[in-house]
């Protein structure tokens, strides 16, 4: 039996971004669905459902301006029990200014649009694809 793809999160504002970023990562084998943070945080998503439906091992999540304020979304996020388990990649546009205002030494990636930083972002995904569940799955 052949195994399933797997599934990746990508939850960004930038339409172009996303499309280059789809693009890469199912050329690179992922099954790839999209989530706007905007519907996130208005509660325009039903995010349980679509995570349980989905169930995407990796998370590729932009940190837009404001940065200050969209890091703290990330960590709300990030510590809800729908994202248990998931490992996230970071992207910005910004990293210096991200690192700067938000004081993490998280590997955050830039992406700008060039080809190799979505190609950097691709082997970010396969990266975390290989690392063991950030929790055991009883717990997810």
């Amino acid at each position: 039996m052949a195994e399933s793809p797997t599934v990746v999160a990508v939850i960004n504002t930038n339409p172009d971004i996303v499309r280059l970023l789809r693009v890469n990562l199912e050329a690179a084998g992922y099954l790839v669905f999209v989530l706007h943070i905007e519907t996130i945080k208005t509660g325009g998503t039903d995010l349980d459902a679509v995570l349980t439906q989905h169930d995407p091992r990796v998370v590729v999540y932009d940190v837009a301006p404001p940065f200050e304020l969209n890091w703290r979304f990330l960590d709300h996020i990030r510590g809800s029990a729908a994202f248990r388990g998931r490992h996230f990649v970071l992207t910005t546009v910004n990293v210096n200014r991200v690192q700067q205002i938000v004081g993490t030494d998280e590997t955050v990636y830039e992406v700008v649009g060039e080809p190799s930083d979505i190609l950097e972002v691709v082997r970010a995904v396969k990266e975390a694809t290989r690392a063991r569940s950030l929790y055991p799955q009883a717990m997810a």
